[in-house]
């Protein structure tokens, strides 16, 4: 109710008229919709992860690319949209593959930064992994860069961590990009 009560405020305080029909339910769907656009911050990396790491032998490169995200900007609270590409080398140990597109979700549907939003992947990734190289990269779109400010509609922000042997070998980053170029 207090969220309502906050949109009620916004809703007046930019000139608007909260009682106008369009607006009556406005702040009861906004405050919805914040909260399942933040929801990240009801969950952590192990209610995500729910002991789905499994015992392999493998010891090559594992890749899930173009994973949606959406996120919201703490600068502005305008969305940025765009996908991940996550890879990892195992060592005896992989992870359930949905639960890597939800560690995605977990750390993007909180307030951040892009840059820390791929750290945040990358690094969880690798704790819950214990991987010996993992690498996150982020291409996104910025409603904040492209509705206001500079209004420049295609640009498109580039984000990246390796950790590891992603960072250590040259080989090991340079065959993740060209698998992910494909």
């Amino acid at each position: 109710m207090e969220l309502e009560s906050l949109y009620t405020q916004l809703i007046e305080h930019i000139g608007e008229d909260p009682s106008r029909q369009g607006l009556v339910k406005t702040p009861e769907r906004a405050a919805k919709a914040i909260k399942f656009l933040t929801q990240g911050y009801n969950h952590s990396l192990d209610d995500i992860v729910n002991n789905a790491i499994f015992d392999s032998d493998t010891d090559e490169m594992v890749i899930v690319k173009n994973i949606e995200l959406y996120s919201l900007c703490e600068h502005h609270l305008l969305p940025f949209i765009g996908k991940c590409h996550v890879a990892y080398i195992p060592t005896g140990k992989v992870i359930g593959l949905s639960k890597i597109a939800r560690i995605v979700d977990l750390y993007a549907r909180r307030l951040q930064i892009q840059e820390t939003l791929t750290k945040q992947i990358a690094e969880s990734l690798m704790t819950a992994t214990n991987a010996s190289g993992v690498g996150v990269i982020i291409e996104a779109q910025h409603l904040c860069m492209m509705m206001r400010g500079v209004e420049k509609q295609n640009s498109v922000m580039s984000s990246s961590v390796m950790l590891g042997c992603f960072r250590n070998q040259p080989t090991t980053r340079n065959e993740f990009l060209t698998l992910i170029n494909r």
